[in-house]
């Protein structure tokens, strides 16, 4: 396997996150409506040729006015709430046209296995988590779907943004000099973006700024920062309030760390334009922490099967193969050793499959994910990444003091983190762009 480094993004959210993300649902035709006794429900939009419902908005919007009550927050008016959700339909739905075509789709059996690990993060069964989610008014078929437009939009992140991101070795150069000793710093910041098209006319940019100074002044004038993101925001995490979480210097655009660099918590920055569109950036807090030499990481032995899936029907028949080699090693039949020389599709193989010490970020997510859950000695179930599907055994763990190879691997890390975040955010943007929206908000 040919390793990137990536910080890996949890695929499976909390409850919580996942009852805010996006539905790919599709609708349930008319005639199908009419034999089953519903109204018919209302076209409001079309995005390439597949239509968004009014049902599908106003659950989405029912379901994240109640878990924002929840929180103790007032919910945006439900005009404002109603265009977020459905902004956020139409470019979920163009995103998953699109992972459709390249083949990144997750399966039937991933969607399964990633079911059950939500269950089990929350401690609970499937029959629990299927109990649970119908209390709160939601539907377990809506829930997969969800978990699926989770696992889509990191695959489409490493495919279309991490994959194509290359770093020098200059660049590493730079960024451990700049980190050297000295403190690190770690920023929360929330944001409210404004977005613009790819070749917005004078009119739309002014307009647009004249709003952002409109909400810089509002901001400043003690109106709450969240409530202001969740009613204008165009941002991902626009319904969580702006909110990007703790993330260290290195981990953020060289723009955002220059707006913030010199404000005081709670402060808000100017306006700043970036590639996306108007951003209005808040520090929310700010804290140092100074790295301490020989910090202990975790190292992983591992090894593994790799083999191709390129399409829907390779992958099931890699998955297939990688159940019956798991079986038969279990059973004592052959050596995960003897099966990947003979088997596997990577580098590795002529070593028995043997990738040899790993450090954190040192593969991709997909594959360190289910590296770093396996104990020693077991043999994961059947999992995809960008390269194929991999059968890994974990072999040995061991505590390991950083080298300067690994410092420098952190901030290559760090680096292609950065640049993935842009990347990804321009890709998706041109994508959206690119499909053809039809409104139909105003029919009866």
């Amino acid at each position: 396997m040919s390793p990137f480094v990536d910080k890996a993004i949890a695929a499976m959210a909390t409850v919580a996150a996942l009852l805010a993300a996006t539905s790919l649902v599709v609708p349930m035709p008319a005639e199908a409506q009419r034999s089953a006794g519903q109204p018919i429900d209302r076209v409001i939009a079309v995005v390439n040729q597949e239509a968004i419902t009014a049902r599908e908005v106003e659950n989405r919007v029912t379901v994240l006015q109640n878990q924002l009550r929840e929180q103790g927050r007032t919910p945006p008016s439900q005009e404002s709430l109603m265009r977020q959700v459905l902004e956020q339909m139409i470019t979920a739905r163009a995103q998953a046209q699109y992972a459709k075509e390249v083949g990144v789709l997750p399966s039937p059996a991933e969607m399964d296995r990633a079911v059950a690990e939500v269950a089990q993060q929350n401690s609970m069964s499937v029959q629990q988590l299927r109990e649970q989610l119908a209390g709160q008014g939601v539907a377990f078929s809506t829930f997969r779907e969800q978990i699926a437009s989770e696992i889509t939009s990191l695959r489409l992140r490493e495919r279309e943004a991490v994959g194509k991101v290359s770093i020098s070795e200059a660049e590493v150069d730079a960024q451990v000099a700049k980190l050297g000793g000295a403190a690190k710093a770690e920023y929360e910041i929330a944001q409210i973006l404004l977005r613009l098209p790819s070749d917005p006319d004078q009119q739309t940019v002014q307009a647009k700024t004249a709003l952002a100074e409109e909400l810089v002044r509002k901001a400043a004038a003690g109106a709450d920062f969240a409530d202001l993101a969740r009613e204008h925001s165009q941002a991902p995490e626009a319904l969580r309030g702006g909110s990007l979480g703790w993330r260290t210097a290195d981990r953020l655009p060289e723009l955002f760390v220059g707006a913030v660099a010199n404000l005081q918590p709670g402060q808000v920055a100017p306006v700043v334009k970036s590639p996306a569109g108007l951003r209005l950036l808040k520090l929310v807090d700010k804290r140092s922490q100074t790295p301490q030499s020989g910090s202990q990481v975790e190292r992983i032995r591992a090894r593994h099967i790799l083999l191709p899936a390129a399409t829907p029907a390779e992958e099931q028949e890699a998955q297939r193969r990688l159940l019956e080699f798991k079986r038969t090693i279990q059973a004592g039949g052959a050596s995960f050793e003897s099966l990947a020389r003979q088997f596997s599709t990577d580098g590795s193989a002529s070593k028995g499959g043997d990738l040899g010490w790993i450090y954190p970020g040192e593969t991709v997510p997909d594959f360190e994910r289910a590296m770093r859950r396996l104990p020693v000695g077991e043999i994961s179930e059947p999992v995809k990444s960008q390269f194929g599907m991999h059968l890994i055994e974990v072999l040995d763990r061991r505590a390991a003091e950083n080298s300067p190879e690994q410092v420098r691997a952190a901030a290559r890390q760090a680096l292609r983190q950065q640049k993935a975040d842009e990347a990804f955010e321009q890709w998706a943007r041109e994508l959206r762009d690119r499909a053809y929206v039809e409104y139909r908000l105003e029919q009866p």
